[in-house]
């Protein structure tokens, strides 16, 4: 008897300490600084783009407060990148597709300066179905969300694109007059919170809803049509496609609300994409889940990520009344790899024999043409939404652009040609692009869809 008694006691004590163990998995802060880490962060389409390094390899990863996985799916020639124990698995996400094959490789060391997680958990997907790196206009090897935060305090400012990361036992948040506290809900490591929304103004109705706090999704909001019996598509909308997921291509209709209340804060008129239940299938295990707050929204605040303590707090920042604009040119636009350009320069140089030139204190300056080869950004139309601008002025899927609005197509970021198209209505748009080998120029004006 007191054999069996040591033994239970025994095993208990072992799965005391593997339970502490697993909780204590997550970011840690090392270095001069234990209290906080500041990082800097890209914003490209209203996702956050921050530097993680694995194994000791520095990579790209979008902070997507969407996944309770961190996931790589992108690795260059130029990468390399060493996994430890790996397993086959399979994985399912948004999208009407089928799970996908990837691998589970543990133990591996994530740093992001001085904060240092060892033993973690990272899938690896087979085939980067979705191209991600081509519609951000960078590379982007993968997304991290729950890894990241669930043991820190993030503080999220949009404005000055950085993050900074408290440690929860040396930082209190402090009251704030001008923000809004939110507790969070979580269901399979994602975060939730309430707010309201109000479909139309005819009927002067809101309605309560349960939203995922997204930041790895750049449109305003999206909505899963009959959640709730108010949750309908608008008279007014048009189809698109609205990205890709894990398995595959997300469908829907793209409408306006009249406007979304998270606490006292009311932002009038925010696109709002409503989502087709066979794309948001996996998505609707959650049966208390009515859609998704992204990027466009949440860029519109400083925000407090505190996971430790099942709270978000935001305040607004200069952005907040900004009018929602969608691509209202119809193109989506590519990164389609790099070109060879031919730049002219231009050098000055002393000439003591008298060439042309220009003269200054009684010394000849001449100017010499010359000629240089660069690799620059080449970008092409991977879509065009039927009955759009850029679909009735005869632009085509495939076709590379060369020139927009008189400048040379890789002056821009992908990012720039992006906000270019949901600039305010009746802009005129003169785009030149290549189409079998042959050059061709076409004009259309923004409108508006709905």
């Amino acid at each position: 008897m007191k054999f069996m008694l040591r033994k239970l006691l025994l095993s208990l004590f072992f799965i005391f300490i593997f339970s502490k163990n697993l909780a204590q998995r997550g970011f840690k802060f090392y270095g001069k600084n234990p209290a906080k880490q500041e990082v800097k962060f890209k914003l490209i389409n209203n996702l956050i783009v921050l530097p993680l390094v694995i194994n000791g390899k520095e990579l790209s990863f979008i902070l997507d407060t969407g996944v309770n996985k961190t996931i790589l799916f992108n690795l260059t020639k130029n990468d390399s990148l060493g996994l430890n124990e790996i397993s086959k698995i399979t994985l399912q996400g948004l999208g009407s597709g089928e799970p996908v094959e990837a691998l589970l490789s543990q133990n591996n060391r994530f740093n992001i300066k001085d904060m240092i997680s060892s033993n973690q958990d990272l899938y690896v997907i087979l085939r980067d179905n979705f191209n991600i790196s081509a519609k951000m206009g960078i590379t982007i090897h993968g997304i991290i969300g729950y890894d990241l935060l669930k043991n820190v305090i993030a503080k999220i400012n949009y404005n000055h694109k950085t993050i900074t990361f408290y440690n929860p036992e040396k930082y209190f948040l402090k009251k704030c007059r001008k923000c809004e506290e939110f507790p969070l809900e979580f269901y399979r490591n994602k975060p939730y919170i309430n707010a309201k929304i109000q479909i139309d103004t005819v009927e002067n109705k809101t309605t309560d809803v349960k939203l995922l706090i997204d930041s790895g999704g750049s449109d305003a909001l999206w909505l899963f049509e009959n959640t709730k019996e108010e949750i309908k598509t608008p008279k007014k909308y048009f189809q698109d496609v609205l990205g890709e997921g894990l398995s595959g291509t997300i469908y829907g209709n793209r409408s306006k609300i009249s406007k979304i209340s998270l606490g006292d804060f009311e932002i009038k008129n925010p696109t709002v994409s409503f989502l087709d239940s066979l794309s948001t299938h996996h998505a609707r295990r959650f049966q208390e889940r009515n859609g998704s707050v992204g990027g466009a929204i949440l860029k519109r605040f400083k925000v407090w990520l505190d996971y430790p303590n099942n709270k978000m707090i935001i305040k607004k920042n200069s952005s907040l009344k900004k009018a929602f604009y969608y691509n209202m040119s119809g193109l989506h636009v590519v990164y389609s790899g790099q070109e060879l350009v031919k730049e002219q320069g231009i050098t000055k140089v002393n000439n003591p024999y008298g060439y042309k030139g220009e003269t200054s204190n009684n010394k000849t300056i001449s100017f010499i043409t010359s000629y240089h080869y660069k690799f620059k950004p080449s970008y092409k139309i991977d879509h065009v939404l039927e009955g759009s601008p850029g679909d009735n002025a005869g632009i085509e899927k495939g076709d590379v652009i060369k020139r927009i609005n008189g400048r040379p197509a890789h002056t821009y970021s992908l990012d720039e040609i992006t906000h270019l198209f949901l600039s305010k209505p009746n802009k005129k748009i003169k785009i030149e692009v290549e189409r079998l080998g042959m050059r061709l120029k076409f004009e259309f004006i923004l409108k508006k869809r709905i």
